[in-house]
């Protein structure tokens, strides 16, 4: 048995690592590196939160390096086949689909499941591919699809009901639309339908949808209800002032006002405890993490790698868009983690999934070069 010598070794492992967009990995490393610190500090009361998401991040890696791994060819190819069995997927949800705090929103195939996360890469690979067939040639009737391929397992997400990650997958969906060069006469007529649709809609929430809604008008009419979530994040985020109250020194956290501090609302822990000065520098991470997204949509050598690549940007800027606002108490509370920072699994891995992507659009372009 031949062991390898240490040349080869590196070899192999600069060969493995070449398959990562450096930028890409190393603004996603530092985002990460800042969730784990405040993770740390927001989870103290919580043993094993810290560990938990470093493995969390670990399968997220595996994930995104395998998917880099992953020619646009490839993931083309199985666009289709991956749309049908996500539909089918949230049909069976709604079939016989796990209950949960009053939620039909998991499946139990020998391990469980939430369909829904599948739909977030599902309909722009779906998207991407259908306006890829018809390059130069969509009209009218094209976009009518496109919209139909998109409001199906929407609404079948809203119906489980999953109000958060339906307007996720509504966006993403239709940021693909948009970027596949839709009339602005034809978004100036949705929007309008839109409006004009809203009593409708506000008829067809759930209560307590609809109590989220009134609470971001007016948190204090239930201050120690519904409204609490809201009011205790903005003291919080108020609270850490300039300069903030320092790492580990959030009061609002460790005396327990501020809920569900380690999933969503960790960037009121991150911003009582670091400040405007940190919640600028924060920004500028996720900026650069959009920037580099759309630098390698701009730059893709196809029409299915552009669409698919710049859905997959403006997913992290809707993901990290809503929960900040959603923190600061100018967007509903819809239960959308913080990209890359809040704790969890399953976000963890749909985020590292589209980041590979990312990277293997980013690579299948070099490789066009060369």
């Amino acid at each position: 048995m031949n062991i390898p010598d240490k040349n080869t070794i590196i070899r192999f492992f600069r060969a493995r690592i070449a398959i990562l967009d450096a930028q890409l990995a190393l603004i996603m490393f530092l985002i990460v590196s800042t969730g784990l610190i405040t993770l740390y500090s927001a989870g103290i009361d919580f043993p094993g939160r810290v560990e938990d998401q470093i493995r969390n991040i670990l399968l997220g890696f595996i994930v995104m390096w395998f998917a880099a791994s992953v020619p646009p060819q490839v993931l083309m190819r199985f666009a289709v086949p991956i749309y049908t069995v996500g539909v089918m997927l949230l049909l069976a949800v709604a079939l016989f689909g796990l209950v949960r705090k009053g939620a039909r929103r998991w499946l139990n195939v020998g391990v469980i499941i939430q369909p829904s996360e599948i739909m977030k890469i599902a309909v722009p690979l779906m998207l991407a591919w259908f306006f890829q067939r018809r390059e130069g040639k969509i009209g009218w009737h094209g976009f009518l699809a496109a919209i139909a391929l998109v409001g199906l397992p929407t609404a079948l997400v809203v119906r489980q009901p999953d109000l958060g990650t339906a307007l996720l997958v509504g966006a993403i969906g239709f940021y693909v639309i948009f970027l596949a060069g839709i009339s602005w006469k034809v978004l100036v007529g949705v929007f309008v339908a839109g409006i004009a649709s809203l009593p409708v809609v506000w008829s067809l929430l759930y209560d307590y949808q609809r109590q989220r809604v009134m609470m971001l008008i007016d948190p204090s009419s239930d201050p120690l209800g519904r409204g609490f979530h809201i009011i205790q994040s903005t003291i919080a985020i108020g609270s850490g002032g300039i300069t903030g109250k320092g790492w580990l020194r959030g009061t609002q956290a460790y005396l327990n006002f501020i809920p569900e501090r380690t999933t969503d609302f960790i960037f009121a822990v991150y911003a009582e405890e670091f400040g405007l000065i940190g919640n600028i520098l924060l920004l500028i991470l996720y900026s650069f993490l959009i920037a580099r997204g759309f630098m390698i949509s701009q730059n893709a050598p196809t029409v299915f790698s552009r669409l698919l690549s710049g859905a997959i940007t403006m997913m992290f800027f809707t993901y990290a868009f809503v929960n900040m606002g959603m923190v600061s108490g100018i967007l509903p509370v819809v239960g959308v983690p913080l990209p890359l920072m809040s704790y969890g699994g399953t976000a963890m891995v749909s985020l590292g999934l589209g980041a590979g992507i990312l990277m293997s659009i980013q690579r299948n372009r070099r490789l066009h070069q060369t």
